[in-house]
């Protein structure tokens, strides 16, 4: 498999993963501010926004990939 296909495979599946990640961090921020946490929440919804910006990152890696 080459590298450019490999580059793709990953970064697809690391793209997809984030995003899961994201949304289940978003439900224990929910959790947290329920259970009157918000320092905690706060903490975990800042995480959230760093992690959009890694997610934007990989997807801006991906779109700059040439095609086959």
């Amino acid at each position: 498999m080459e590298t450019l296909e490999k580059a793709r495979i990953r970064l697809k599946h690391w793209i997809s993963h984030s995003d899961h990640h994201e949304s289940e961090y978003a439900l224990f921020a929910e959790d947290l501010e329920r259970a009157g946490l918000d320092a905690a929440a706060a903490q975990i919804r800042h995480m959230i926004e760093l992690n959009a910006g890694c997610n934007d990152c990989l997807r801006k890696a991906l779109a700059a990939l040439p095609e086959e």
